[in-house]
């Protein structure tokens, strides 16, 4: 199986985050936008529920939730980011309580695995991505973005629950065209 690498090019990510919108699909857009915000794996966005995220009583969207993570069964509580919120609000009329957040109608479950990936390959396609996009692509997204924006990647060791530097570093997607970078853009030559 091949790796999927992370989005690289800012516009294209932006592009993937309207694709769904434009289309009006909100749960897909929902599920891009969680993907691509949290850095959770696939297996536990669609674990997801709806009353995770909204407060039905108040017909509000939550400003964070709260997640077991089914791979490493340690909970963590991630503030939603505005895209998040937006896409959420958007899809409010569409979800009720007790059920799965990525919706399928047919099943009244959430979305298989291959649908996810069905889903988030369709957009990439869409705007342009060449290399091989997956559901894994979107948390590495997430963690290459973080880093080039100068979060530390022990934060981000700390978010994907990683137990080595190691496994974060080769998640971040460091690219030549990135080392490149540093070398002629040396911090000194600008003092």
């Amino acid at each position: 199986m091949a790796l999927t690498e992370p989005i690289r090019d800012p516009i294209q990510v932006q592009a993937f985050l309207a694709y769904y919108r434009s289309r009006g699909s909100f749960r897909n857009q929902v599920l891009a936008a969680v993907a691509l915000h949290t850095a959770l794996r696939i297996s536990d966005i669609l674990r997801i529920r709806c009353e995770d995220v909204y407060d039905f009583a108040s017909r509000r969207v939550k400003e964070s939730i709260t997640i077991t993570e089914k791979k490493t069964g340690k909970s963590k509580i991630i503030a939603l980011h505005k895209t998040i919120i937006k896409a959420l609000e958007a899809y409010f009329p569409q979800a009720w309580p007790n059920a799965p957040l990525i919706l399928n109608i047919s099943t009244n479950k959430a979305i298989s695995r291959v649908q996810a990936y069905r889903i988030i390959s369709e957009a990439a396609n869409a705007v342009g991505v060449l290399h091989k996009v997956g559901c894994h692509s979107l948390r590495k997204t997430f963690g290459y973005h973080s880093w080039t924006g100068g979060i530390s990647p022990v934060v981000l060791m700390e978010i994907y629950n990683h137990s080595s530097y190691a496994v974060t570093k080769r998640y971040l997607g460091v690219s030549q065209d990135d080392q490149n970078a540093v070398y002629t853009n040396m911090y000194f030559d600008k003092i």
